[in-house]
């Protein structure tokens, strides 16, 4: 296998599949299959984030993230997105540190502080307030008027989920929609004068958090900052490396939930015999919430950084190469996912999806964004919603985070 992978690479011309406009246009979808095909890991010279592997199929994505130390997450070799060099930092550039971006063991310390705030019981007791929030926001939305999903829907219950977790002013939550969407638009941050943008959102953000944090600080919660404060492993981290583990939650708790939730919308309404199937029988919401998560894949990829000259399966990589580990593509590899461009939402392996990454670095929300998930198609299925998309969405237009910036629907009852 190593030696067909290696030979089919060289063999097969470039695609550079990190380019915003496939995203924006939908129209990854065939590039990806002739990777898979033709060159499951393959060197791009070229690209606006610099020279870069990409790994498309779902076997090699799993075995690099089982080798964390020959192929690191670190923010001082550029982190988990393409277009920060290892090597070399470009004007203005700001390297974030967060646990998703570090290596063992100090990724170890500050995960096993934060993980616990999303652990099975955490989350079996905030599913009473998701139920409530999911409730009253469907019972205030018109039936048969067009409006926008992403903006009423989506976006409103993630943020409220955010403002929760962190304790944040209520009234004040949709900043935290903005600088979710600073934080993950990489596009913007490697354009010309990008950094500085960024670099601003991050200190408005920054000033409003270490404001919480003095608070947390005489009068301790239940909240993440809380939980973070108390921590002997987070407590004395300084000013920058706080806002690269608040950005990391902010963007994890954000935009991998809204953009699963606009595609409950989107992909149900492109498959309609899957959306009856789960009309008809509400058992299957858990496991459609799954096949919804890895249809959408709210991450395209996550990059590694090689960190000695090694061999993946017969392609010869060197040190600080960029590897992006395409899950958005290993979702959809036809050898693991039978009919893999379909949502079928009783599909029996569903789970096997990598949208949460895979290895030390799954996601550590993850059953937060199922809860909220599966309380929405459940609220939905007790009052017989469903959803109507009514033209195309309107998509980010960006390689990193893969989502709807508008969707307008109509509701009507089934």
């Amino acid at each position: 296998m190593s030696a067909t992978i290696a030979s089919s690479a060289t063999q097969f011309p470039p695609i550079d599949v990190a380019r915003p406009d496939l995203f924006a246009e939908d129209r990854w979808q065939e590039p990806f299959r002739q990777l898979r095909q033709h060159a499951p890991i393959q060197f791009v010279p070229d690209s606006k984030f610099g020279p870069y592997w990409s790994v498309s199929t779902y076997k090699p994505i799993v075995h690099v993230e089982a080798l964390p130390k020959l192929f690191s997450s670190s923010y001082a070799l550029g982190g988990i997105t393409l277009g920060i060099e290892a090597d070399r930092a470009r004007p203005g550039e700001r390297r974030l540190p967060q646990f998703i971006a570090m290596d063992p063991p100090q990724h170890t310390g500050q995960r096993r502080t934060v993980a616990p705030a999303f652990g099975p019981a955490e989350v079996a007791a905030m599913k009473a307030e998701v139920q409530a929030r999911t409730a009253a926001l469907l019972d205030s939305l018109p039936i048969g008027q067009p409006f926008d999903w992403v903006q009423a829907v989506s976006i409103e219950l993630t943020t409220g989920m955010l403002a929760r977790l962190f304790g944040f002013p209520w009234d004040e939550r949709h900043k935290l929609t903005a600088w979710s969407d600073a934080g993950g638009n990489i596009d913007a941050i490697v354009a010309p004068g990008g950094w500085d943008w960024f670099n601003g959102e991050m200190e408005a953000m920054g000033a409003a958090f270490a404001e919480l944090w003095q608070q947390r600080a005489a009068n301790p919660g239940k909240d993440l900052i809380s939980v973070m404060l108390q921590s002997d492993a987070m407590r004395d981290m300084d000013p920058v490396e706080f806002i690269g583990n608040l950005i990391l939650l902010i963007v994890g708790g954000n935009d991998t939930t809204r953009n699963s939730m606009s595609a409950c919308a989107w992909g149900l309404a492109q498959f309609p015999d899957e959306r009856a199937k789960l009309e008809n029988d509400p058992s299957l919401i858990a496991n459609a919430v799954q096949e919804i998560i890895r249809w959408q894949t709210p991450l395209s990829y996550m990059r590694r950084t090689v960190t000695e000259d090694t061999e993946l399966f017969g392609c010869q990589l060197k040190k600080h190469d960029m590897l992006a580990l395409w899950y958005i593509s290993a979702n959809r590899d036809e050898s693991v996912f039978e009919d893999a461009d379909r949502i079928i939402v009783d599909r029996p392996n569903a789970r096997r999806h990598l949208s949460f990454g895979y290895g030390i670095h799954r996601c550590v929300g993850a059953r937060v964004a199922e809860l909220q998930l599966v309380t929405l198609l459940e609220e939905m299925a007790k009052r017989r919603l469903r959803a109507n998309p009514i033209g195309e969405p309107e998509r980010v237009p960006a390689s990193f985070v893969h989502g709807y910036r508008h969707m307008m629907v109509e509701l009507s009852r089934y």
